[in-house]
């Protein structure tokens, strides 16, 4: 399944709220490509948090200035890691936002679509030391509450116990880059790596 050929009609139907689902927690980030910590932290979250579903929400343009591959192709490769997993969907709430992708303006914008949701913020403890940067992260944390799942290598006092492994993107992309999917064949899921081939994504060789 892929994001690139839908209408925008069709994309904004998944941003429905299902009946009975008013705990939900949003996770957002580049998936640049979305990697295994991003499904092994989906599916704990879903396991073990006070949540009914989780919202992957991926930015639509980084507001640190970050290159991304398109957001079509993000989402194409977010719903081919995640879609499977139950009580999961994709967002193309900043997309629809357009422009720098902040925290607070989808939040805002969501709670106002959504008023019966009770939102959690799902993030890894890798993004503790970004936080500061964070545009009103205070008023982010009122909205909605974090969910901060520890992350292998991240020793940070803050942190909780590690849950999900230490995955590195720049790694990736560096590896796809050279075309050496071997190496990164553990890392990320089998349909994401199979779409970054038949599109090209990342090779810099």
């Amino acid at each position: 399944m892929t994001g690139a050929g839908r209408t925008s009609a069709e994309a904004g139907s998944r941003d429905a709220s299902p009946a009975g689902a008013s705990r939900v927690a949003i996770f957002g980030g580049s998936f640049n490509p979305p990697h295994v910590a991003h499904v092994l932290a989906v599916v704990y979250a879903l396991t073990v948090a006070p949540i009914d579903e989780v919202l992957i929400v991926p930015v639509f343009q980084h507001p640190f200035a970050k290159e991304l591959m398109s957001f079509d192709d993000r989402l194409a490769m977010c719903e081919a890691a995640m879609s499977w997993i139950p009580r999961t969907r994709i967002s193309v709430v900043e997309r629809d936002l357009g422009g720098d992708s902040l925290t607070l303006r989808t939040l805002t914008r969501l709670s106002q679509d959504h008023p019966d949701w009770r939102m959690r913020l799902l993030v890894g403890a890798d993004v503790l030391a970004d936080l500061p940067k964070w545009h009103r992260f205070d008023k982010i944390a009122e909205i909605a509450p974090p969910i901060v799942l520890g992350r292998a290598g991240v020793t940070t006092d803050a942190a909780p116990v590690p849950v999900l492994p230490k995955v590195s993107s720049t790694e990736v992309r560096e590896a796809l880059g050279r075309g050496d999917y071997e190496a990164v064949r553990p890392l990320l899921p089998a349909r994401v790596l199979a779409y970054i081939e038949e599109h090209g994504l990342y090779r810099k060789t």
